[in-house]
């Protein structure tokens, strides 16, 4: 052999070697060898860690990791996971992580100090674990951390000073340790109550409610005084006002059996709702948005009456409600059920849910949350949704004009579009279709339901992969996979434009009467095939509708429905071309690329076909009227 060849074969040899190694990985991706070394320190029963596959050097392919444009990870979820063992040092070496969730597990050993290298970090929740040793000094680099939980732990030692130097921390909870010395009272924690500190007996100070050793005693709260008596006669009104409501508390007395019998013999077989108060942390800033009691909702809804059910779906069912001040609202009652310690990450999610601020976003009003419910307050939206107003519309009301819809395709779009690309971190919705856009009073669409796919997986974020969506929307990737991204909402608006034209169900097992096929998407196809465009339309519109608008909505939904999700455009894109920039070209570029396939997929066929559209010019596109 030349030994040219033998220096490449060498070459080849070492590659091979170092990609194989620990080395191999370390250099190609850091971040991925921390999290295998943290695999290797954990005990996993349920396998949820079975994806981190050290042949793979990019962590961005495994579940429960959360990872940026760049691929840097960016969000590790594993809490509720069941997991045990210990931390390992080299989670330090994640110097992108913004979220780090390792709640409710059975974790032990000491919290590394070498988490105070993650200086992006926003939330650390180690929260329901049983973390040993002291609060790590380091932690008060971390000086973007919003939320510190590490309670229901046997955390011992003083709570380091270096914490307070933290400005942005808004969540403190180091409650239920054993925490000793004296209690901070400067820098963030002045703003903390001794709630954040409870049950952690050898603490002292003001905030501890328990005088430090050699430290002046409390003061004690101020005395209550009784308001003085309303007039000079005071001994006089005061007999008087004793005497009725002695008075007034008998009648009261022998009438409330009574009043409580006919209201029971009254009342209408309705579900039974106790108003627990909730393991709530007060220290959560949740903005403007108020949180409602269920008496409050339970009034508001006639105790979620069927009468007042406006929808019902995966996440549960959504209730029209009129509050005290006389406001509509829209009640989400989510269906879950609950486990202990999942109050706190509620809230955390729904803060996440009311940051995403945008006018084609529904914006959330209020929550409240129990230890058995957990409801979520919008605005009501009077148009309902866009399926509601394609399909399930009076008869005397008339069909939702054309030029309503290209307005609610491109709001639509700026909304899914403000999810994934300014949210931090990034939304994916999961579950884009007709029937989560709503119109407000002056048809202008609103996307709901964002965010509920990890609201509503924080109990059990080992099956955060799990698929949620409906039938016909869901893209075939993540149908096969379990893995969502930005590419399964560009999917499912695709499918959502296609029922805004031809006012269609994405599944229909009606169409099966006319040898049609079920799903939307394929019946579409199949009219561009036969060149049935006159077909394709909403008929509710009787031909009332610009031919050319019809044209560049049908190929933004057809490109948004390609079969790979690297060959759908992004949302942004989507909105530039619904505003007339660009879509020429990436159809031009669509159909160069589909003729190649078929040529070479199928090279003695005659005619094209229409899996993909292909060949379609724009008069064929639009069709006869």
């Amino acid at each position: 052999m030349a030994a040219p060849a033998r220096e490449a074969m060498a070459r080849w040899f070492l590659c091979l070697i170092l990609v194989s190694s620990p080395l191999g990985r370390v250099l190609a991706n850091m971040e991925g060898d921390a999290l295998y070394s943290l695999k290797q320190n954990l005990n996993d029963p349920n396998n949820v860690l079975q994806s981190w596959d050290a042949t793979l050097v990019n962590p961005c392919t495994w579940f429960h990791v959360t990872c940026n444009s760049d691929n840097n990870v960016i969000r590790v979820d594993l809490g509720n996971a069941q997991l045990s063992g210990v931390l390992v040092p080299q989670l330090g070496q994640l110097a992108n992580l913004q979220y780090l969730e390792l709640y409710s597990n059975n974790i032990s050993g000491t919290i590394p100090s070498e988490l105070g290298n993650l200086t992006n970090l926003v939330s650390l929740d180690l929260y329901l674990n049983n973390f040993t040793g002291v609060i790590p000094n380091s932690l008060g680099r971390l000086t973007k951390l919003r939320f510190l939980r590490l309670n229901n732990n046997t955390l011992s030692g003083q709570i380091p000073i270096s914490l307070t130097n933290i400005i942005a921390l808004q969540v403190l909870d180091l409650s239920d340790n054993k925490l000793s010395g004296e209690v901070p009272a400067n820098g963030s924690f002045a703003q903390f109550t001794p709630i954040s500190f409870r049950n952690n007996d050898q603490l002292c100070g003001p905030n501890a409610q328990k005088a430090c050793p050699n430290s002046p005693p409390l003061s004690p709260p101020p005395p209550f005084v009784s308001p003085p008596p309303p007039s000079g006669k005071g001994s006089v009104s005061s007999t008087g006002a004793i005497a009725g409501g002695v008075a007034a508390g008998a009648a009261l007395l022998f009438a409330a059996p009574a009043i409580g019998f006919a209201w029971w013999r009254r009342r209408k077989p309705q579900e039974y709702f106790v108003d627990v108060p909730a393991e709530e942390d007060p220290e959560v800033h949740l903005g403007q948005l108020k949180r409602f009691s269920l008496r409050e909702l339970q009034v508001a809804t006639d105790n979620f009456s069927n009468k007042n059910i406006l929808g019902r779906g995966g996440f549960g069912k959504v209730y029209k409600g009129r509050l005290a001040d006389g406001s509509l609202v829209a009640v989400k009652r989510l269906k879950e059920e609950r486990t202990p310690g999942g109050e706190l990450q509620f809230q955390t999610e729904v803060e996440m849910i009311s940051m995403a601020v945008h006018r084609n976003l529904l914006r959330l009003r209020g929550f409240c949350m129990t230890p058995t419910e957990r409801l979520l307050v919008y605005p009501y939206m009077a148009n309902g949704s866009v399926a509601s107003c394609l399909r399930e519309r009076q008869q005397s009301e008339p069909p939702l004009d054309w030029s309503i819809r290209p307005r609610v395709a491109l709001g639509a779009a700026r909304g899914l579009s403000y999810l994934h690309d300014h949210c931090d971190p990034k939304i994916i919705h999961r579950d884009v279709k007709a029937a989560n856009i709503l119109l407000d009073e002056e048809y202008e669409a609103v996307v709901g339901d964002f965010g509920l796919a990890k609201l509503m997986d924080y109990k059990d974020t080992h099956v955060t992969t799990a698929v949620r969506g409906t039938i016909g929307h869901i893209a075939p990737e993540y149908l096969s996979t379990g893995k969502s991204s930005e590419k399964t909402d560009v999917f499912g608006y695709g499918i959502m434009l296609l029922e805004l034209i031809t006012g269609q169900r994405a599944f229909d097992l009606a169409r099966l009467a006319n040898d049609d096929d079920v799903m939307l998407l394929d019946w579409v196809k199949g009219l561009l095939r036969d060149k049935k465009l006159d077909m394709l339309v909403d008929p509710e519109l009787q031909n009332n509708y610009p031919e050319a608008e019809v044209e560049s909505l049908i190929q933004v939904a057809l490109l948004c429905t390609r079969g790979t999700p690297l060959e759908r455009p992004k949302m942004s894109e989507v909105v530039r071309m619904l505003e007339g920039d660009g879509l020429a070209e990436k159809w031009e570029e669509w159909q160069k690329v589909e003729v190649v396939h078929e040529e070479f997929v199928q090279p003695n066929r005659d005619e094209w076909i229409v899996d993909s559209t292909d060949n379609l010019h724009p008069v064929e596109l639009s069709g006869p009227r």
